[in-house]
């Protein structure tokens, strides 16, 4: 056993809330010590987010390539041969953007004075983890603790992972492209990535259980995502069920009760995630749950003193961005600082194509439904920029939902080729408390996309200048 450690801070896990949490409290001059098992940059910047997103930007590139080489040509360009895939170049590329963040994060762990242990963190208390690495375990003792333990993909019990059957994980680890893939969960997830392995030339299947895909969206902006798996040759099976793999196929019950066997090369398996909460000692902490998810309140403390939990281990939404908020305000409470957690909004993005991005309540939502409100959409069929971009025939718009009394902005949404870049200034917005005269009065550089924001504005006051 090697000699104890004692810190001010531990943090456990190495993901954006665990990592950003030890950066800041390393900053505040707090004695930090960060345990991660894995690479540090945890799920999303090793095995989700960044690295689904390069394989999207590839997908992107090579079916505007292929369009090109049909014979008709692209907007005056055309090749005279189709391109090649090359999957194990994509994925070397794709690890090489991986390293380069993981790098960063250790050179900016390192920059803040942070201690950092490689090895899986076991706790006997609610201060006390026994860290085993490669070398010799050694325990580690603090005043205060932070659970950044993150999520994992949930493992159907008749679609174990393994073999044929796969996460997100191995999806973007890929040697080969499949000629069949079969999605199982159509959320973002699932969709994001069938959409991208679709683009590189697998043929796609999607099982849904529900009667939709991308259930947590309203059914406008679902509507251009639909079109365009329609368009795309992704075949969509509703209100059907997967019952388990067998030779080769996923068998599903479909709607109409018929059993149905779909070929697949691989099965991706999509339908959420779980908190982490098993194999390490949890449950010796005496930290009260909420259902699957440790229970905290509004500055992210749990039951037991000095315990705290961020992100995905604390409940939805389970993003990054929302846990390295979490973990940033953590570390300054831990250091004296007056900070507790109530955004107005989290946006999400969904990286589908085209792109959905949400801020703040739906159209559809009970508290949107309670108030007297106001909404108008601007789409990008009439933005010059969207037009300039070839990314204005989708169907893609921008809306706006407001209080009708004061105009207050209570909802922004959009859908369209590259509106996840509107996504702060969406937030930025509901976070400062806008009316819809604040946008309005905005001056909106063109030509952008975010000119279709302004006009959303204008049209909901009843006045839009170019529609």
């Amino acid at each position: 056993m090697s000699e104890p450690i004692h810190t001010k801070v531990l943090v456990v896990g190495g993901g954006p809330g665990g990592y950003v949490a030890a950066i800041r409290a390393g900053q505040l001059g707090l004695d930090t010590t960060i345990v991660e098992a894995d690479k540090l940059g945890g799920t999303c910047l090793i095995r989700g987010c960044i690295p689904s997103k390069a394989v999207i930007h590839v997908a992107g590139e090579f079916e505007t390539i292929m369009r090109a080489s049909d014979g008709k040509g692209r907007h005056g360009i055309s090749l005279k041969s189709a391109p090649a895939l090359d999957m194990p170049e994509l994925v070397r590329w794709k690890e090489g953007i991986v390293r380069k963040l993981n790098t960063g994060v250790a050179a900016l762990l390192k920059k803040s004075k942070v201690r950092v242990l490689d090895g899986w963190a076991s706790f006997s208390d609610g201060k006390t983890c026994v860290v085993q690495g490669e070398g010799e375990p050694v325990t580690v003792s603090a005043e205060h603790v932070i659970l950044a333990n993150g999520s994992l993909p949930v493992e159907l019990p008749f679609l174990p992972f393994g073999g044929d059957v796969i996460s997100s994980t191995e999806a973007l680890s890929l040697g080969a492209l499949p000629k069949k893939l079969v999605v199982v969960g159509a959320g973002y997830i699932g969709l994001e990535l069938g959409i991208a392995l679709r683009k590189l030339g697998s043929q796609v299947t999607i099982v849904e259980a529900l009667d939709r895909i991308l259930p947590l969206y309203d059914a406008p902006l679902v509507e251009p995502v639909a079109k365009w798996l329609k368009r795309g040759g992704v075949t969509v099976h509703l209100s059907a069920k997967a019952k388990g793999a067998e030779n080769g196929a996923l068998i599903v019950e479909t709607k109409d009760g018929k059993t149905e066997r779909l070929p697949a090369d691989k099965i991706l398996v999509t339908v959420g995630r779980k908190p982490n909460t098993q194999g390490w000692g949890l449950e010796n902490m005496a930290v009260d749950m909420e259902g699957r998810f440790v229970k905290v309140d509004d500055q992210c403390r749990t039951s037991m003193k000095n315990v705290w939990a961020i992100g995905d281990l604390v409940g939805e939404p389970m993003l990054a961005h929302k846990a390295m908020a979490q973990g940033e305000m953590v570390a300054e409470i831990i250091a004296g600082h007056k900070r507790r957690f109530d955004p107005v909004a989290i946006a999400a993005v969904c990286f589908t194509e085209p792109e959905i991005v949400s801020a703040g309540l739906l159209p559809s939502d009970d508290k949107a439904k309670a108030e007297e409100t106001i909404s108008a959409m601007f789409p990008f069929s009439a933005n010059g920029r969207a037009l300039s971009m070839d990314a204005a025939d989708d169907g893609g718009f921008v809306r706006v939902l407001a209080r009708k009394s004061d105009h207050r902005v209570l909802g922004i949404q959009a859908v369209g080729q590259h509106v996840s870049e509107l996504s702060g200034e969406f937030a930025l917005a509901l976070e400062m408390g806008a009316v819809l005269e604040d946008i309005a009065g905005t001056i909106h550089v063109h030509p952008t996309l975010s000119e279709a924001f302004h006009e959303t504005a204008l049209r909901t006051l009843g006045h839009a200048l170019h529609i």
